[in-house]
């Protein structure tokens, strides 16, 4: 079968070498942006390797912050500094507010019936308006600071426990925090197999959704070529994850329709109730489907969970690799807390250091360096370069955040940076858009925040931290895929202070 596909593959290549010229950047004599040789038929994908932002990082120092790569039969837009990244997702956000259609998240979310990758019209905005209002309001994030400062009690007694054999594998702690803390505010309990402990199916089912969300698919850059995914068998992966969560939440919503009745008094909704009770409220203006509601909650373990871990992993590495910035942070964090014993959300406003770190751990380290990928619905000009319509684009927040134009000594670890500076996440500062800008910007941006902030004041309070014995260095490679993990597990010493044993 596999012989026969190349043989296939091979005997067509000069149909599809034709067919894939024939896009809109093919007119003579065009006033094109810069682009890198490209080769037949591939283009420029042979210049992507393992970790696409930072080869475009490179062929960006060769030529230039606005670059043109055909990758397969599509071509690409590539947007690596702050000024261009403003002329896309500010200037013209309404013409670059579409999503590419690709079968992959087309297929795992339901036929993008969620929020991250829908197309930009109608749908988008009823389902943007209920995110806003009701699921992800700082109204509603601050109701569920009870389950964070829980989640965060047990994460820190864990840390104790486990701590007192040896070195802590700190990746899957904060892995099975930010998965329990999602399952208690969406689904309104841990789906666990002990007390403290994430179910592994539910972690492996949120792993393989990342993993593909950031896979590639060939039909989506040779549509012609779709048929070779079975011979891959990354269709078979695909469809495998899609039926095992679709299974997963039809449980999930079963069980919030048959509780509905048996609810106590006291009882806080979760986002699943609060979904479900929407779709029956014919008032809100609004109409949520069962897809609508699976496909966000699927968003929000994609988006949620990866996004928290991935930056509390980066700022601890960053921290115990530059010991004096611990020293510093640990010294605010404890000034502020004395002898009590937890920290709790509201003592994190007094804690700008702290802050100032996950800012600068954000900077260096975006757990999604390349943002979500965007679509021309017109024609438009940027840079004083054509652009036609249908031209995909991807902005690459990782090389913006490391831009020595605007950052003084781009590449080191410095907090200080941020203390006293109105510098921002939020959308408003296109030399830090690690949640993007724009129509298109995170709307779980403050959930996400939220978590992390209370979790590593609590970390840095209740512990000194080291790398284990025989370790003298720490490994900051990162790992290829959609998310930018560390590629090895962070496993370091945990010290718990005198005062809290």
């Amino acid at each position: 079968m596999i012989f026969f596909a190349i043989l296939v593959l091979f005997l067509s290549l000069p149909i599809l070498f034709l067919l894939t010229h024939k896009g809109p950047f093919t007119t003579k004599n065009q006033n094109l942006p810069p682009s890198p040789p490209k080769l037949p038929f591939i283009g420029n994908l042979h210049q992507i390797g393992p970790l696409p932002h930072q080869s475009l990082h490179a062929l960006s120092k060769k030529y230039g912050p606005i670059m043109l790569l055909h990758l397969g039969h599509f071509p690409t837009l590539i947007i690596s500094s702050p000024k261009l990244a403003q002329e896309v997702m500010k200037t013209h956000d309404p013409i670059f507010a579409n999503r590419p259609n690709l079968w992959i998240t087309n297929r795992l979310f339901y036929g993008r019936k969620d929020i991250a990758f829908t197309p930009y019209g109608d749908y988008w905005r009823r389902m943007r308006k209920i995110c806003v209002v009701h699921l992800l309001s700082s109204k509603r994030v601050q109701s569920f600071s009870a389950v964070r400062e829980e989640e965060t009690k047990l994460m820190v007694e864990e840390i104790a426990r486990k701590a007192s054999f040896g070195p802590v594998n700190m990746s899957e702690m904060l892995n099975s925090v930010e998965n329990d803390i999602i399952c208690r505010v969406a689904l309104g309990r841990k789906y666990s197999t002990e007390e403290g402990q994430s179910s592994g199916k539910l972690c492996k089912l949120v792993e393989d959704l990342s993993v593909l969300v950031g896979a590639i698919h060939i039909g989506d850059y040779f549509p012609y070529l779709a048929w070779l995914n079975k011979v891959t068998r990354m269709d078979e992966r695909v469809n495998k994850c899609f039926n095992d969560w679709d299974g997963f939440l039809d449980e999930v919503i079963n069980d919030h329709v048959m509780d509905n009745g048996a609810k106590a008094d006291d009882y806080k909704p979760d986002l699943v109730d609060v979904m479900l009770s929407l779709q029956m409220d014919q008032d809100t203006g609004v109409s949520l489907t069962m897809e609508s509601i699976k496909a966000f909650i699927m968003d929000l373990f994609a988006a949620g969970t990866d996004t928290s871990y991935i930056l509390l992993e980066w700022a601890m590495a960053e921290l115990v690799k530059n010991p004096k910035t611990m020293k510093k942070v640990q010294h605010e964090i404890r000034g502020v807390m004395k002898a009590k014993p937890m920290v709790e959300e509201d003592d994190t406003h007094k804690m700008d250091y702290m802050k100032a770190v996950l800012k600068e751990a954000l900077r260096l380290h975006p757990p999604g360096p390349l943002l979500v990928p965007r679509e021309s619905t017109h024609d438009v000009s940027i840079e004083g370069y054509p652009i036609p319509a249908k031209t995909r684009v991807l902005i690459n927040g990782w090389a913006i955040g490391r831009d020595s134009e605007y950052w003084e000594a781009a590449e080191e670890f410095q907090p200080e940076r941020f203390v006293g500076s109105n510098v921002d996440f939020r959308g408003n500062d296109f030399q830090f858009i690690p949640f993007g800008a724009g129509r298109r910007i995170c709307p779980g941006m403050l959930f996400a925040t939220t978590n992390v902030e209370l979790i590593l004041a609590n970390m840095l309070h209740r512990f000194d931290w080291g790398l284990p014995d025989g370790l003298e260095e720490l490994d900051m490679e990162e790992a290829p895929g959609f998310s930018m993990r560390k590629k090895s597990n962070l496993v370091l010493v945990a010290t718990p202070r005198e005062s809290f044993v």
